[in-house]
């Protein structure tokens, strides 16, 4: 369902152990445009919790999170 979801950059995270996967997804957000989505992917299951605290704390957008098949997804909308 959610990966039909529009993205401006894509991230792969996969085989990255906390804390890269949410260090990654920073320096990719830097990187777009207030309002662009950045799709993560990513093996770590420490990154549910990182990311949806991320978000939380500062003013991006998760749009989405989802975990299928060991993989877990993320669209984060970049704030101001």
């Amino acid at each position: 369902m959610s990966n039909e979801l529009p993205y401006d950059q894509r991230l792969q995270a996969d085989g990255l152990a906390c804390p890269m996967p949410l260090l990654k997804a920073k320096l990719a957000l830097k990187s777009l445009a207030e309002g662009q989505v950045l799709w993560v992917s990513a093996t770590d299951s420490g990154s549910w919790q990182d990311l949806h605290t991320f978000a939380d704390l500062t003013a991006h957008t998760l749009l989405a999170a989802e975990q299928r098949d060991g993989v877990y997804h993320y669209w984060i909308r970049k704030g101001a």
